[in-house]
């Protein structure tokens, strides 16, 4: 059986390799992971945002986004939040970021601010979601606020999130193009 599978035409190519070629090949990948790092590095600082873009998960935003859109989100401090803004933000002890809207804004004249946000299509307001104890958001807890936005773009983001073997697939894919490919 294994002789059967190392008898395959694509790993003709590795078995051709000499060691320097083989060095080029895996520099080369470590390139490519670097450069995409270095770009989502770069729109961090950009964007003032820990996470610059993000995928709408839910159809809890709908008609405003649907899910698989992807968002572009920009943190500035200074900007004040508003009713109406589309905000993500991160609950204590959930990993995933809600994407909502703000609808009921609270500030004293020191400047704290606190918030309250709801889905365009929930029929009532997050404090379900929130943490235990609490019923209103802080400025601690956004992630960023939607500035655009490009439809259905995520879906594969989703796909490979619900198919854990499409994820490994397509890694595995991209991983062996990369080693293979000579130029």
């Amino acid at each position: 059986m294994l002789s059967s599978l190392l008898g395959l035409s694509c790993f003709d190519d590795i078995r051709r390799l000499n060691w320097r070629q083989g060095l080029y090949q895996v520099l080369n990948f470590a390139m490519v992971v670097s450069s995409a790092l270095m770009m989502w590095k770069g729109l961090m600082v950009l964007t003032g945002s820990e996470s610059p873009i993000v995928v709408v998960l839910s159809g809890s935003m709908e008609p405003a986004f649907h899910r698989g859109d992807l968002l572009f989100l920009t943190h500035y401090e200074d900007s004040p939040i508003r009713v109406g803004d589309i905000t993500v933000f991160r609950i204590e002890n959930r990993d995933i970021p809600i994407v909502h809207r703000v609808i009921k804004v609270h500030e004293n004249n020191t400047g704290y601010v606190k918030f309250l946000t709801k889905g365009d299509n929930n029929k009532v307001d997050d404090r379900g979601l929130y943490a235990e104890g609490q019923l209103w958001l802080e400025k601690k807890d956004v992630l960023g606020r939607a500035r655009g936005f490009v439809p259905y773009v995520g879906i594969f983001t989703i796909l490979m999130n619900d198919y854990p073997q499409l994820k490994y697939c397509v890694l595995t894919l991209l991983g062996l193009f990369v080693l293979l490919h000579r130029e």
